[in-house]
């Protein structure tokens, strides 16, 4: 009996159509490895670091499916991975993706990429290439996964790490757009098994269909920070809010003697996390723990910084969400 690589469930041509279909966003595609000019970056910095994130975009991409939607995913990669190092002080240099796939299917790895160059391109990231997999028994039929490694780069002294936060310092929060990338796994299982809906549901409450709420892009905040950065504000502290929310990511900042105080009500809840919590009846604790309940990045600057952060992002929405007071490095809400 004849055997090949086909009927043990790889399909080479369709890999080839995969490149094909691609190379109009990648025109360097085919190479072993991707090249990126560092001389002329360098020569900004006098101790550079290289800041390095890596990350998937989780259950969102069983909603994706479930819509037959999948460039916003591409999208999501990306921005979530730009807040993760600009956390740090970072500016974005590249991005390298992977996308592991049952079989191969050139439309859905299309539709991937054309998401991540589109985000790429917003962001002035370098999208320097990445890696397809087919593997016919790891996944199940129909399923996909992506994960993605960024690489940014940060003065030495410019890192920011929380250490210089201190009592009375203000927070800031920028708006979310929805879930993000956090707390699928239970949005799925309010909207889907408790509350009866399908992608398709429209909800008053929402204003669209339950898949279009659930696949807004996750936002990218590196923009302003960075000009807020490169301003000269001393930004004390970020944390990105992902899985973990509030109570699990801010901590991550604060020295061991402070607390992070959040006062609710500073800042709209997106009609989504009201919907979820009224479907399961799911305690204030769980949600600020597992959602990120509309706001997608905070920040930490001193007072005398608060009414120049105001002014210099006026043109980006932002909320005084807090401050930091004694305490063992916990988020209290008030």
């Amino acid at each position: 009996m004849k055997s090949d690589y086909a009927q043990a469930g790889v399909d080479i041509d369709k890999g080839e159509e995969v490149v094909r279909r691609i190379k109009k966003y990648l025109p360097d595609i085919g190479s072993f490895g991707g090249l990126f000019d560092l001389s002329g970056i360098l020569k900004s910095y006098k101790r550079p670091f290289l800041v390095q994130s890596i990350d998937g975009v989780g259950t969102k991409l069983t909603v994706a499916k479930m819509m037959n939607k999948y460039d916003t995913v591409g999208e999501d990669i990306v921005n979530h991975s730009a807040n993760d190092i600009v956390a740090m002080g970072a500016r974005s240099l590249t991005f390298l993706d992977y996308v592991a796939n049952e079989k191969l299917e050139p439309d859905v790895m299309e539709q991937i990429v054309a998401g991540m160059v589109r985000a790429c391109k917003e962001a002035g990231i370098a999208l320097v290439g990445g890696e397809t997999a087919e593997m016919p028994g790891t996944y199940a039929p129909g399923e996909h996964d992506i994960a993605g490694c960024i690489t940014g780069i940060v003065e030495k002294d410019k890192i920011i790490t929380g250490e210089k936060i201190k009592e009375g310092d203000v927070i800031f929060g920028f708006p979310s757009s929805g879930l993000h990338t956090n707390g699928y796994s239970l949005a799925r299982k309010l909207l889907f098994d408790v509350a009866g809906h399908d992608v398709s549901t429209q909800v008053p409450e929402l204003g669209e269909s339950v898949g279009e709420a659930l696949l807004h892009v996750h936002t990218n905040y590196s923009g302003p920070v960075l000009s807020l950065l490169g301003a000269g504000v001393d930004v004390r502290g970020i944390a990105h809010i992902t899985g973990g929310g509030f109570i699990e990511n801010i901590p991550r900042v604060l020295p061991k003697n402070l607390d992070a105080e959040i006062r609710k009500g500073t800042w709209p809840i997106l009609p989504i996390f009201s919907l979820l919590q009224e479907i399961g009846k799911v305690p204030d604790s769980e949600m600020y723990r597992t959602f990120n309940m509309g706001i997608g990045l905070v920040f930490v600057v001193a007072p005398a910084d608060k009414e120049r952060v105001e002014k210099m992002l006026k043109g980006y929405k932002i909320y005084g969400i807090g401050k930091i007071i004694r305490g063992e490095k916990r988020v209290k809400f008030i």
